[in-house]
């Protein structure tokens, strides 16, 4: 094996090529597997990332300017070369050589190659659409983002870095190669694009058996083919019975191989340090975010960039079984078929493609199976994708909560109503929108009504997994005796993410009812679950039984090694320092947070925490200096300017301390822990009336919240406004049903039980 080895593997341009164990490369694969390297061959996979050259450049470098920001960027030739002249780390303008292109189409970015082994995104891309759908132009990857140089999202900063941030889903076998003392990269891979083996794992034991089977070794081959992804559905058949409408799996229940190894990288997730998919799974490796507010809307249709499998895994598909490559060729990457045939290979064509179902234009765009159910949101300026939840459209679930709908999606000019009127008129009277939405809308906005609903949501084990852990983890803004229960159950649930969503849902548990959950979850089999255990345990007490607190110190370690294993990353040393914080660690904390810094000068969780950190150690005015110098980054973030208002505050500064307040509340109205502080130091001036102002103005935004409810009734009363704060407190009490300063102000003012 050893000369194919060292024929197909490689690494960086500026390194001799070096064998990697177990990786055989390509070429070794398509000698068995010749039909599937020619689907390969030219698709988005193959084209991930290649050298730069005059055949993988697509865009325009014959002296072409574009305008952005004040600075003119020019792309040009030198020779071979491909030059970009633009603003660099300091703000001036200055040469840069394409190393390599990243993707093809609907844009392609490039990448610059910088001192010590670092690799940057440009943040202007190519359109690589044809002119008449607005393509073939440069354009700016963020026409809404402040990007100057001084900025986090500067394309020379650490936010924009490759080998940190992009290169893993690019490159098969990437190691990143972080040298912590000289802040050095040697990053090297097997191959430069996203080959056979960043899906199938390494080849080299597949390829022994499958040599060893040949000869005549009739026992060397497995299930797996000696390969650590069995990406092979076994007897998986769809059938479309004559009396149905809708195909079902027949055979054996379908695994999750080969969604788990495409969420890999198509999930939003967090890397769990340097290890790989094991026999646990995805979520050994990955932590996957739950439908997260900044991420979803409440009834988890996508709004950031998620990349599929979260939504996907809310969908009916993937409970019926269907899986990435029922609908995609996985080499190839194409779909299956062409617009509405793909969906009807499943779903019958004359009940479903049909105006009787759809009520538009066979021709037109609203008869296509995604418009209705897997409408597209566009990233990246110009790439659009296609929400993979695959849901009926509900306008009634619009008008109820506020999310959209594929309806008004295409028909921007008609109002919901009108969307709803619609749906009544083509499928008969609708009843109320019955959806998991309502409950997670509920949770989001702190309502006390919420609490049965997401305690009930998380128990159904109908629901999509990623949807009951989300419940559960909304359950800490409502902790409760019965909440912690449930909790406990779930704990013992068989999906991993409902699991992860209850070790979250424990945050605001007391500590005596927490703690022994926690502990239970140090056993899970999936590391995302054990890390968020750790992250409630940490700043705990140790517990008094020395095996229980052996399991403590052991997960701690793990834990610790794995944000080591990132140490390229800033937010690890962040995470560090606040590991080592909350255990009382002072100076490995300081040294982890000044470490994070010194990677990422704009990192604003290491400026807060280390200042923080400061306080509480007697050194407030160094830790005055990180937050000022952490201004000059990020001058409107509403946590920095509501630090520095603190600041403040503890100085003496009333006057000064109200105008940083109040310009933090202005910069986040969405967080109404801004608008309280501020109101608590403008009452505390002594214009109390001025504070209730703010708060109405804060709880019209956020009804449910327990700190602005609290603020006003308590100055409400102070003002001698007693019948307001009479309500204010009796809200308050319902929204915190077990504070006993809520129920002794409702007692205090008479407001009943």
């Amino acid at each position: 094996m050893l000369p194919a080895l060292a024929l197909v593997s490689g690494c960086v341009a500026e390194s001799a090529p070096a064998v990697r164990d177990a990786y055989v490369g390509r070429t070794r694969c398509a000698g068995c597997h010749a039909e599937a390297a020619a689907a390969w061959t030219g698709s988005h996979h193959d084209l991930a990332m290649q050298e730069v050259g005059p055949e993988s450049v697509l865009g325009d470098f014959d002296g072409v300017t574009l305008e952005r920001g004040g600075v003119t960027t020019v792309f040009r030739h030198d020779g071979d070369r491909f030059i970009v002249s633009t603003d660099g780390p300091d703000g001036g303008v200055a040469d840069f050589e394409v190393a390599y292109t990243f993707g093809v189409t609907p844009l392609q970015q490039l990448v610059i190659r910088f001192p010590n082994g670092r690799f940057q995104m440009l943040d202007i891309a190519w359109d690589a659409r044809p002119p008449e759908e607005g393509g073939q132009r440069w354009f700016s990857l963020q026409p809404d983002v402040d990007a100057g140089s001084e900025g986090p999202f500067h394309w020379t900063r650490p936010s924009q870095r490759w080998n940190t941030h992009c290169a893993e889903c690019h490159a098969t076998d990437l190691r990143k190669g972080f040298d912590v003392a000289s802040r050095a990269f040697e990053t090297t891979w097997a191959e430069i694009d996203v080959s056979c083996e960043a899906c199938h794992g390494p080849g080299a034991a597949h390829v022994a058996l499958a040599e060893a089977a040949a000869g005549g070794v009739a026992d060397a081959v497995g299930d797996g083919w000696g390969l650590r992804v069995d990406l092979v559905e076994r007897g998986r058949i769809w059938v479309l019975s004559p009396d149905a409408t809708t195909a079902t799996l027949a055979g054996p229940q379908p695994w999750r191989t080969e969604i788990e190894a495409c969420a890999a990288c198509h999930a939003r997730r967090a890397r769990l340090g340097a290890r790989r998919p094991s026999a646990s799974g995805l979520h050994d490796a990955y932590a996957i975010s739950l439908l997260r507010a900044d991420l979803y809307h409440a009834d988890g249709q996508i709004m950031e960039e998620v990349y599929v499998y979260g939504s996907f895994a809310q969908s009916r598909m993937y409970a019926a079984g269907v899986i990435c490559s029922d609908c995609h060729e996985p080499h190839s990457l194409e779909l299956r078929a062409e617009g509405n045939a793909l969906c009807t290979t499943c779903h019958r064509a004359s009940t479903y493609d049909a105006p009787s179902h759809h009520f538009h234009e066979p021709s037109g765009s609203g008869a296509r199976c995604v418009e209705c159910h897997m409408p597209a949101t566009t990233y990246m300026v110009v790439d659009p994708r296609r929400d993979h939840s695959i849901r009926i459209p509900s306008p009634e679930l619009s008008r109820a909560i506020g999310v959209p709908n594929a309806c008004n999606r295409c028909h921007t000019d008609r109002t919901t109503e009108w969307a709803v009127a619609a749906a009544e008129r083509w499928y008969g009277p609708r009843p109320g929108p019955d959806h998991y939405g309502l409950a997670l809308h509920a949770g989001r906005r702190g309502d006390p009504a919420a609490a049965p609903v997401l305690l009930a949501l998380g128990a159904d084990s109908t629901r999509p997994a990623i949807v009951r852990g989300t419940a559960l983890s909304l359950l800490a803004d409502f902790p409760s005796g019965g909440s912690a229960r449930a909790l406990e159950v779930a704990l013992s649930d068989p999906e991993p993410l409902v699991r992860l969503g209850a070790v979250q849902g424990l945050r605001a548990q007391p500590a005596l009812a927490a703690a022994p959950l926690a502990l239970r979850a140090l056993d899970d089999a999936v590391a995302a679950v054990r890390f968020e255990a750790v992250r409630l345990l940490a700043p705990l007490p140790p517990p008094t039984d020395p095996d229980e607190a052996a399991i403590v110190e052991r997960a701690i370690a793990e834990y610790e090694r794995v944000q080591l294993d990132a140490a390229d990353d800033s937010g690890s040393w962040v995470t560090l320092g606040d590991l080592y914080a909350s255990r009382r660690r002072v100076a490995e904390a300081e040294a982890a947070y000044e470490t994070a810094l010194e990677l990422d000068p704009t990192d604003l969780g290491a400026s807060l925490n280390l200042a923080d950190l400061l306080r509480a150690l007697g050194r407030e005015e160094e830790g005055e200096r990180v937050l000022l110098a952490a201004e000059r980054h990020h001058p409107t973030s509403a946590a920095l300017l509501h630090a520095i208002g603190l600041l403040r505050v503890r100085r003496g500064a009333a006057g000064e301390a109200i105008a940083w307040l109040e310009r933090a509340a202005a910069a986040d109205p969405d967080n109404p822990r801004w608008a309280y502080v501020h109101a608590v130091a403008v009452a505390s001036s002594g214009d109390v009336a001025h504070a209730v102002d703010i708060l109405e103005e804060a709880l019209a935004l956020h009804p449910f919240d327990r700190d602005v409810l609290s603020g006003l009734a308590t100055y409400a009363r102070d003002l001698g406004r007693l019948d307001e704060a009479r309500g204010y407190a009796r809200r308050w009490l319902e929204r915190a049903p077990d504070d006993p300063d809520a129920r002794a102000l409702v007692q205090q003012l008479g407001g009943g039980r």
